[in-house]
């Protein structure tokens, strides 16, 4: 174990692909050291990668990461909130299908399309109101229109007033940043689950058309129906997956094309699925991701990782490996031949909602290109947010 590399990962974030390249060179299953000097296995390389996550002697659920086990994370531990909870990302075999087939229904492709007008709907209405929110001719693009496509999308979905979306941005975005203090940690478990529970109460007392509404009528008549713990965290895991990694797409797809012309013009000429899916490999929303607990000791790539210490995927940084892409790996694209990449997951816990991003995301990308054809980024220092997990700018400032 002590020849295995040792890589500290920056909270903050500052240079988020050179670090994923320097872990890569230093080897396919290296260490690496988390906030709180919490140590922890990197599988930097997409084959291994992909194996790992459908290895079946590996495990979801944090339940089995020793350092838990024996009390050593603690509930202030900045990365706590994206590791701690009790839904289908956090759970193995016939407990992971049950968890994930209550909500499947609601993510199907043909579910997904219907949703397809309202999105197009919210997108027009917000380009709408793009000149009204820009000072001295500049408009971030973060707050006022990559952000609430999906926030408005998921929350109607899952039965979110209005008046609460504000509160429930701040909480994902404190979940997400991996710069906070202990306190702002427990600060925020406390008030994402006072937000989760008066939702649940609301649609108990109130149902609607939505999904949250959905989830309490099947308890009332499925005997595999979601536990009250599993019901909230169900919903904290729709309402940040489903607004906070299509947040970074949306962002992130928009930024390569203002930042490469030749392949904007192709994007222009009908490629906005492919630029959004060369977006997906190249510039991924999710940086890295805890992802793994051996149930027994397990060798990959030559090196053994113990039962009970946890893995994380580094998803962005594995679009970028050259064993898969190709040594062209860190050019964006869109003439790229379709190449599988990792940015939706893989084997039983791939993303449930990734038809759901891309509809998201073409349909946004290619409406503001259309509705601003002169649009211009207004700054070249585009600071990242200060998480491990998400990887997207904090500001995209543009001239409309």
């Amino acid at each position: 174990m002590s020849e295995v590399p040792l890589i500290e990962l920056d909270p903050l974030a500052a240079d988020h692909h050179g670090e994923a390249a320097r872990m890569r060179a230093a080897g396919t299953v290296i260490r690496v050291l988390l906030p709180g000097g919490v140590r922890a296995w990197a599988v930097t390389e997409h084959a291994a990668l992909a194996e790992l996550v459908a290895d079946p002697r590996v495990s979801k659920d944090w339940r089995n990461w020793t350092a838990v086990r024996q009390g050593e994370i603690s509930d202030d531990w900045p990365l706590i909130g994206m590791v701690k909870v009790t839904n289908m990302v956090t759970a193995d075999g016939t407990e992971h299908q049950r968890l994930r087939r209550l909500v499947t229904r609601a993510f199907t492709r043909g579910r997904v399309e219907d949703l397809r007008p309202r999105v197009q709907r919210i997108v027009a209405d917000l380009l709408d109101d793009l000149p009204r929110q820009a000072t001295a001719g500049v408009v971030d693009l973060r707050p006022h229109f990559a952000y609430p496509v999906p926030m408005n999308v998921i929350c109607e979905l899952v039965g979110v007033p209005v008046p609460w979306r504000a509160e429930l941005r701040t909480l994902v975005d404190s979940i997400f940043r991996t710069n906070t203090t202990p306190e702002e940690v427990l600060s925020t478990q406390r008030d994402r689950l006072r937000l989760l529970n008066r939702l649940v109460d609301l649609r108990r007392s109130s149902p609607g058309d939505d999904l949250t509404s959905a989830l309490l009528a099947a308890g009332e008549a499925d005997a595999e129906a979601l536990t009250a713990e599993e019901l909230v965290d169900t919903l904290w895991l729709l309402l940040t997956a489903g607004h906070e990694t299509t947040l970074s797409l949306i962002l992130n797809t928009t930024r390569a094309l203002l930042t490469h012309p030749d392949q904007l013009e192709l994007a222009r000429a009908g490629a906005w699925a492919e630029a959004v899916e060369e977006t997906l490999r190249w510039d991924a929303p999710i940086g890295n991701f805890l992802a793994r607990y051996p149930l027994e000791d397990i060798t990959l790539a030559g090196v053994t990782i113990p039962r009970g210490e946890a893995i994380i995927a580094p998803y962005s940084g594995v679009g970028r490996d050259p064993a898969q892409h190709g040594p062209g790996a860190e050019r964006f694209d869109l003439t790229r031949n379709p190449q599988r990449h990792l940015a939706f997951g893989g084997g039983p816990h791939f993303c449930l909602g990734a038809h759901l991003a891309r509809l998201e995301a073409v349909e946004a990308v290619s409406a503001l290109f259309a509705r601003y054809p002169e649009l211009a980024l207004a700054s070249d220092e585009l600071l990242p947010v200060p998480s491990l997990f998400s990887n997207s700018a904090q500001r995209l400032p543009v001239r409309l």
